[in-house]
């Protein structure tokens, strides 16, 4: 850090104001004579999307070829550690090949809502699960000397109106949801980069906001790189400075140099301020010239991983028989335009060109021969009665039909959010009229995010591809004909309908303000406390084996809030062929004192079994699993009382559970008034026994329900005229005394 601060002291403040914004689309500045270099910046939190030239942000389809793995909508399903370490790992040694100096992402936004644009881009429902694989995926990154940028910082949710909404989020919501994944992967992962969001947030830009960029960012989690912006999100740029927000992109021609340039002359911000920013960015910048080395890599081997991806985060969400199919002896039908041109990334900043495409219809050659038929045109609408009668007479002489269906690219990308949950009508209208002549209909999806599936009872198999970047075809032949045992499992739930996702009635950006009126009631957490029925949970999917749980343990029966629980679960492998089962621990929550989710998940781990093979696995669960975010004391408080461990195959399906009590060692400091109820005077420790025996004394006394006496609050002993209000003033202050 010397050595920077030498450097900084050495440059005039026209080039320190000049290194906090771009020199174009994609590069840091450079200051030749001080031998600070440019570094290079590149979309692709699922491959690179290098733009070379003078091409600018919007041409979107316009980069260089590149590997295009399973987007992270898909790899989440894989719930594997190690497997988002190797993708960060390749797309590490990629940008050292191409000479990029920081890889824009992870994007870790909750999916709040199932018709999020880019929801194709984030992980998960769950921060827990967002958290551990973004994780995961930035230690590999920058294992090879090359920076990540998390975002986006924070509650960019949707694409409306996302570069002027303000998402209104509680306090304790905030940090039990939105914020609880970047926590985790700054604190253990440390990213060079977070790019502050678009969007507002509780009525002040996030890029602008002192309390986000450097109260929690820096301050609390200890967050040591820079911040940049999103490209275009710089409201006002002297107020963003001093907030915290070191980096402004994409370059304008100096247009905010000069205004930061006058504000500093005229002490509107001490340079000082700029000098922190300077000292962050080019810390990174020089970092990531240590390593002049950009060796090449191999395009094919990292084909290769991708399909390893796809195939360990496809789901299999339902198979009644007609999976996996054989090789020989069977007639098969493949139908869909998917199947020969497969939809595998959304559209948008993320959008890459492949180096080598994969279909289904062209890698099931390797295996055996299917007759094809299109049914329909993704990108058209209307009704093609041509197709569909192709398809219908196709699917009546084969014994098995396969159909692709999916979303259209223009359903999903960034920029705006879907307006429904829906499939295209043709491709809806097609798997309905092909069951009605084939019992045996396999219907393989390629889409982003949830749907509506209105022919569900119908198909005998639904296999989930998600998006799964260009070796699609290859990995999706492998697990229909059980190549490969399918393993992946839902990272979000799949509703019935739209109607019923928990923030289906504040969704809707209204005077440039999006309510989340849900709360802390995301995703599963709402259905399962609701015990509404949803199309598919999270953490569903299925396999070509059986899988037994059983000897829970537990370490101890009682803990305090400040030791640690192991947990030990044993799982067999009980079917005939070798498989992976991701093994779930959910804590389910005490929920008298505080409005908690009925249970959360808290740990995974993807276990690998031979036929008959048994392994345990193990979990170690601190203090923040059993915590709610306590917004009077601004920290995470563990409430005293009896938690479940509760072992999962998905948050519906718990198999085994057990129960641990624990205490909680921080005192809230409550003043007791006359407003304080009896229900939380009993549940005080210090006061409880008292409470009660005067609670059982005034019931016989004056004959009152209990129920009514434990929530009324001390002052209504008066009302009541059992005692007067100075007695009640007396029994306050002896309350307080006794509490201390």
């Amino acid at each position: 850090m010397e050595s920077i601060d030498v450097l900084v002291s050495q440059l005039s403040l026209e080039e320190k104001v000049a290194l906090c914004s771009g020199e174009d689309f994609w590069h840091t500045k450079s200051i030749l004579h001080a031998n600070i270099p440019s570094m290079m910046m590149c979309d692709g939190p699922h491959g690179l999307r290098k733009q070379a030239g003078d091409t600018n942000f919007l041409e979107m389809n316009k980069s260089e070829e590149a590997i295009c793995f399973p987007s992270a909508a898909t790899t989440a399903c894989s719930f594997d550690y190690q497997l988002l370490k190797r993708l960060g790992q390749a797309l590490g040694k990629e940008c050292l090949s191409e000479n990029i100096g920081l890889l824009l992402g992870p994007a870790i936004n909750i999916k709040r809502s199932p018709l999020g644009g880019r929801n194709f881009e984030y992980f998960s429902e769950d921060p827990h699960l967002t958290g551990e694989l973004a994780t995961t995926y930035i230690l590999g990154v920058q294992e090879q000397h090359v920076g990540t940028c998390l975002k986006h910082f924070a509650c960019n949710n949707q694409e409306s109106y996302r570069m002027t909404a303000s998402s209104e989020v509680d306090e304790r919501t905030l940090r039990e949801i939105y914020l609880a994944g970047f926590e985790k992967a700054i604190k253990r992962a440390k990213p060079w980069s977070v790019m502050s969001s678009y969007n507002r947030l509780n009525g002040e830009y996030v890029g602008e906001s002192k309390t986000f960029l450097t109260d929690i960012l820096r301050d609390e989690w200890g967050f040591d790189g820079f911040v940049v912006s999103d490209w275009g999100a710089v409201n006002q740029r002297v107020p963003a400075l001093k907030a915290g927000m070191d980096l402004q992109m994409p370059g304008n021609h100096g247009m905010n140099d000069d205004v930061l340039l006058k504000a500093i002359k005229n002490n509107e911000i001490e340079e000082e301020v700029l000098n922190r920013s300077v000292k962050r960015i080019l810390e990174k910048v020089l970092l990531s010239k240590k390593n002049k080395k950009h060796p090449p890599f191999n395009k094919n081997h990292h084909h290769q991983l991708a399909k390893e991806i796809a195939v360990e985060s496809a789901v299999l969400l339902k198979n009644e028989g007609a999976l996996p199919l054989k090789s020989s002896g069977s007639k098969i039908a493949f139908i869909g335009e998917f199947a020969k041109a497969p939809r595998y990334q959304g559209g948008g900043s993320s959008h890459i060109q492949p180096y080598r495409v994969s279909s289904a219809l062209e890698a099931v050659k390797e295996i055996t021969e299917v007759s094809f038929a299109e049914g329909f045109l993704p990108e058209d609408s209307s009704l093609n009665e041509r197709l569909l009668h192709q398809a219908i007479e196709l699917a009546k002489s084969c014994e098995v039909a396969v159909i692709f269906a999916g979303l259209p690219e223009s359903f999903e990308t960034e920029f705006y959010d879907r307006p429904h949950m829906r499939l295209p009508d043709v491709q809806n209208r097609l798997i309905q009229e092909v069951t009605k002549v084939q019992k045996n209909t396999v219907v393989v999806l390629h889409n982003g995010a949830p749907i509506e599936m209105p022919w569900v009872n119908e198909v005998n198999a639904i296999l989930e591809m998600y998006l799964s970047g260009e070796a699609v075809g290859e990995a999706t032949v492998d697990l229909l004909f059980g190549l490969v045992n399918p393993s992946g499992k839902l990272a979000e739930t799949f509703p019935l309908r739209l109607e019923d996702h928990p923030a289906y009635l504040s969704s809707k950006v209204v005077d440039h303000h999006v309510y989340y009126n849900e709360r802390f009631f995301v995703g599963y957490r709402y259905y399962d406390a609701k015990n509404m029925d949803v199309l598919f949970p999270f953490g569903h999917g299925c396999s070509y084996t059986t899988f037994k749980y059983d000897q829970l343990r537990i370490s101890q029966l009682e803990i305090k809030d400040n030791e640690s629980l192991v947990v030990h679960v044993d799982v067999t492998n009980t079917g005939k062929v070798f498989g992976k089962e991701i093994v779930q621990l959910y804590v389910e929550n005490p929920t008298e004192g505080a409005i908690r989710p009925v249970k959360e998940l808290r740990q995974f781990k993807k276990v690998a079994l031979n036929p008959g093979e048994t392994r345990t696995a193990s979990f170690t669960l601190a203090k923040r699993d059993f915590a709610y975010y306590h917004p009077k004391i601004h920290d995470w408080y563990v409430e005293t009382g009896d938690y479940g461990i509760l072992i999962g195959k998905s948050s519906r399906e718990i198999v085994l559970k057990e129960t641990v009590r624990v205490k909680n060692t921080l005192k809230l400091n409550t003043s007791i008034t006359a407003n304080t109820t009896f229900n939380e005077l009993i549940k005080n420790p210090k006061l409880s026994k008292m409470i009660t025996e005067l609670i059982e004394t005034l019931r016989e006394d004056q004959q009152f329900d209990i129920g009514m006496i434990k929530e009324m609050p001390i002052r209504a002993l008066a009302s009541f005229q059992i005692v007067d209000l100075a007695m009640v003033d007396r029994l306050v202050t002896i309350l307080n005394i006794l509490n201390k």
